[in-house]
């Protein structure tokens, strides 16, 4: 008899039960994921480093002894330093008044409290240093690099225990991040909620599966990857489990906006944008107004980041704030469309294994499955 085809290297290094991976922001969804015998890694890029501190504290009382990873990001292009309200000045005029103009039309009230655990957490090179510093002290079992080389701090991170993992859109990067050590790495595809390279999934998981055959390094695929036929086509391809975020962003668990997560279920792929205007770098979200302003004629070129963040924080809180459902989005991959209803994190394991076995049973007949 075969062995099972979703029992992969992952699931020994991680000592899971499936090659599932959940990329999320919600701890309850995290614990109920790796409770149901996958993994998950909890983004805390958003958080101070206090609360980071807390968050693992409260992790490890609902998982216990079972690991689970971090997701913090390093990116390059960003200043060395600086309070919101010193960047908030440092914002190119010219996309400022855009945006100032954009709410005289609108009529978008101000917001009456800004919360300062949406995203902004990478606005300067200084606070993902500090907030490495509560996952190294920690030895969280897994550091997961969303955006950025993670080589600077392989050795330390070894030496507490901790695996690396790093996240790529692009076969050089995955090759950098290989020859540097890392422990697995994401090949994540243009499919994809959030930062994403422009590589489909089909193309780029074969691609880093065979620049890390010589290490033997995992490679992880993601990017619109939300049903258990994905699973099965990853695992077909090469990779030895898969990275999904949108299809736990309506799972009961998930403390996601009762008016995103609709905006979700109705969503088809052709409801997202790969654009630069949330954020400054690529990303893909939710189609919204926000988006249609910035692809006007009148628009000028999203500002660099982490300016742009800035600026579409400000009309968020307020959408947030006031009900504007119109200027509401969310990171959101192209696999959207299969997301069709709220369940339960630990029914979309289940859900997600037990179709992939039925497309192995189909291929290889009941004595291999």
């Amino acid at each position: 008899m075969r062995k099972n085809p979703l029992h992969t290297q992952l699931c020994d290094q991680l000592g899971i039960e499936y090659p599932v991976i959940a990329f999320t922001h919600c701890k309850d969804v995290a614990a109920a994921v790796i409770n149901a015998g996958g993994f998950a890694v909890l983004g805390q890029t958003q958080h101070p480093p206090d609360v980071i501190d807390a968050n693992i504290a409260w992790m490890r009382e609902k998982v216990g002894s079972k690991a689970f990873g971090v997701d913090l990001v390093f990116p390059a292009s960003v200043p060395d330093s600086g309070a919101i309200d010193e960047l908030r000045a440092q914002i190119p005029r010219e996309q400022f008044e855009f945006v100032e103009d954009m709410k005289k039309r609108h009529n978008i009230p101000k917001w009456r409290n800004y919360p300062d655990d949406w995203n902004l957490g990478w606005l300067n090179k200084e606070t993902p240093q500090k907030q490495l510093e509560v996952v190294l002290e920690n030895k969280v079992p897994v550091l997961a690099s969303g955006l950025g080389n993670p080589d600077f701090v392989l050795d330390r991170a070894h030496e507490q225990g901790i695996l690396v993992w790093g996240l790529v859109g692009k076969p050089r990067q995955a090759k950098a991040e290989i020859e540097a050590g890392v422990d697995a790495v994401i090949a994540q595809g243009y499919d994809a909620a959030g930062h994403t390279g422009k590589i489909g999934t089909f193309s780029i998981v074969p691609q880093v599966v065979e620049i890390a055959k010589e290490t033997g390094t995992p490679v992880i695929a993601g990017g619109g990857i939300t049903t258990g036929r994905h699973l099965a086509g990853a695992i077909s391809l090469g990779a030895a489990g898969v990275w999904t975020g949108t299809v736990w962003l309506a799972s009961r668990e998930s403390d996601v906006n009762m008016i995103i997560k609709e905006k979700l279920l109705a969503a088809k792929a052709t409801d997202t944008e790969h654009s630069a205007c949330v954020s400054g770098f690529t990303m893909r979200t939710l189609t919204s107004q926000w988006h249609r302003e910035w692809a006007s004629p009148q628009a000028p070129r999203p500002a660099p980041a982490p300016f742009q963040l800035l600026l579409f924080g400000d009309i968020k809180a307020s959408a947030m704030d006031h009900g504007l459902e119109n200027f509401m989005t969310e990171a959101a991959g192209q696999g959207v469309d299969f997301v069709k209803s709220m369940k339960p994190a630990r029914q979309i394991v289940m859900d997600m294994v037990d179709e992939a076995f039925e497309i192995f049973h189909d291929i290889c007949g009941q004595e291999d499955a």
